[in-house]
C-alpha cells in the first residue's frame, strides 16, 4: 500500500497554473493543484503581496497563514495595472493550462488581459474566475467575501444557540468550501478540454457552493414550508447528538445518526429503559426526545474521565470523539497514521508543520515539496523564460511593474 512518503509520481506534473487570486478561494484552490504537481506560479503584487501574508499570527514579521496556503507555488511580483506588468501577464497566459482570478468582474477586461483576449492567445486556456456573487446578475459587483456567503447561504441561519444570533464560523469556512468546488472545477474543464481541446470559464461565486452543502433546506421550504431553526449542537434528525463535559474538564462529541449506534449509547449508559421506548425506534422522534436523552447521556459522562469515556464508547462500538485543539491534532495517533500533518523545513523559519494533502491516491498521493515563499522568490527565475533578463528585470522593477 502507497504511504504518505512512498511518491511514484506526480498526477498534475506538467499543468501550468497562474494563481493571481488571493484571500483565500482562488488561492488554496490553486493550492491542492500544486499539492498534486502542477506548476503553480503565483502572481503578486510587488507592494505587499498576497493579503494572506499578513493575515493572522506571525513569527519575526513571517506570516504563518501564508507558508500553508502557499505551498508548492512559486512567487512572481507582477502589476497588472501597469501596461508592462499586462505584458508579461500575457505571455504568461499563453504558456499556461489555468488561470485562477478573483478580481472584481470586469477588471481583466479593463487591463486588456481579459477571456476574449487571453482564449485568443491560448484556446486551451481555463480560466477560472472565483467571486463573491459571480459574473453576472444584481449582485455581480459587490465586494464579496466568506463571511457574506455564509450570511446568505443559510448557514449563518441555522447556527448557534435557539435562543442566540445567528453565528458565523471562526474561520474561513465558505472559501475553504469554495476553493474545493473550484479545483474540482477546473479538473472538469481540463477533462472537457481532452475531447474539444478548448479551455472555458469557469465562473464560481462564493455564495453558491456552500448553498449546495447546506442539504435539504431549499426543498424542505418549497415542498413543506419549513424552516430549519438554530438547534445548537442538537440535530433535529437525530439524538443524542452533542457536546458532553467529562470529569475532568475535557469535552467529547456523541453522534448517534445509524439507529444501532444510538441503541448501544443507551445501553452503555445504563439506560435500556429509554431504547426501549416506541418514540425512540426513529432519529426525528429521538430529536423531539432530546432533553431526556442529553440528560442520560451527560450524566454518565459528567462522571468519567475523558480517556474512560472513550475506552467505553470504543468497548461498546459506539461513535465517540474528543474535541480537540490544534495542540491535540498534534499528538493523535490517528493524524500521525495518515499523514495529516506535514513537517518541512522552510528557509525562513526552520522547521514547521502545517495539514498535509488532504486525501490519498495509492499511485499518485500527492505531497508538500516547499512552504510559501518569500515575496517574489521566484520572478527572476520565471520571467527569464520570456526573454526577461537581468538589465529588463532592473528596468520592470524601477517603472513599479514588478
Amino acid at each position: 500500500m502507497t504511504t504518505p512518503d512512498t511518491v511514484t509520481g506526480d498526477a498534475l506534473a506538467g499543468l501550468r497554473v497562474l494563481d493571481v487570486a488571493t484571500l483565500f478561494a482562488g488561492p488554496l484552490a490553486a493550492t491542492m493543484l500544486g499539492d498534486h504537481g502542477a506548476e503553480v506560479i503565483k502572481i503578486e503584487h510587488p507592494r505587499g503581496g498576497d493579503p494572506s501574508r499578513t493575515h493572522g499570527v506571525q513569527r519575526d514579521g513571517v506570516g504563518l497563514w501564508w507558508k500553508m496556503l502557499g505551498r508548492n507555488k512559486k512567487s512572481v511580483t507582477l502589476n497588472l495595472s501597469t501596461p508592462q506588468g499586462q505584458e508579461l501577464f500575457r505571455s504568461l497566459a499563453a504558456d499556461a493550462d489555468v488561470v485562477i482570478e478573483n478580481f472584481r468582474p470586469g477588471t481583466l477586461e479593463r487591463w486588456g488581459i481579459g477571456w476574449d483576449v487571453l482564449s485568443d492567445l491560448n484556446p486551451r486556456l481555463v480560466l477560472a474566475r472565483v467571486t463573491g456573487f459571480g459574473q453576472f446578475g444584481p449582485y455581480s459587483n459587490r465586494p464579496g467575501f466568506g463571511t457574506l456567503a455564509e450570511a446568505m447561504s443559510g448557514f449563518a441561519a441555522i447556527t448557534g444557540q435557539p435562543d442566540g444570533p445567528p453565528t458565523l464560523p471562526p474561520f474561513g469556512l465558505a472559501d475553504g468550501v469554495a476553493a474545493l468546488t473550484t479545483a474540482f472545477g477546473i479538473m472538469t474543464a481540463l477533462r472537457a478540454r481532452d475531447s474539444t481541446g478548448r479551455g472555458q470559464v469557469l465562473d464560481m461565486a462564493i455564495i453558491e457552493p456552500l448553498l449546495t452543502l447546506l442539504g435539504p433546506q431549499i426543498i424542505g421550504y418549497d415542498q413543506l414550508g419549513v424552516l430549519q431553526q438554530r438547534t445548537g449542537n442538537r440535530s433535529g434528525n437525530n439524538a443524542p447528538r452533542n457536546t458532553y463535559r467529562c470529569a475532568d474538564g475535557q469535552w467529547v462529541a456523541v453522534s448517534t445518526s445509524a439507529q444501532s449506534i444510538a441503541e448501544r449509547v443507551l445501553h452503555l449508559v445504563g439506560r435500556p429503559d429509554l431504547a426501549a421506548q416506541p418514540w425512540f425506534a426513529s432519529g426525528r422522534q429521538r430529536a423531539e426526545h432530546a432533553d431526556e436523552l442529553d440528560d442520560a447521556v451527560g450524566e454518565w459522562i459528567g462522571r468519567r474521565n475523558r480517556d474512560e469515556v472513550i475506552e467505553e464508547f470504543e468497548k461498546a462500538q459506539a461513535a465517540v470523539a474528543p474535541i480537540y485543539t490544534a495542540a491535540d491534532v498534534l499528538e493523535d495517533p490517528q493524524f500521525r497514521a495518515l499523514g495529516s500533518i506535514v513537517r518541512i523545513e522552510d528557509d525562513e523559519l526552520g522547521p514547521i508543520r502545517f495539514q498535509n494533502v488532504p486525501f490519498r491516491l495509492s499511485e499518485t498521493p500527492g505531497r508538500v515539496r516547499t512552504p510559501g515563499p518569500p515575496l517574489g522568490r521566484h520572478t527572476a527565475e520565471v520571467l527569464a523564460r520570456y526573454g526577461v533578463d537581468e538589465a529588463r528585470l532592473d528596468q520592470l522593477r524601477a517603472a513599479g511593474a514588478v
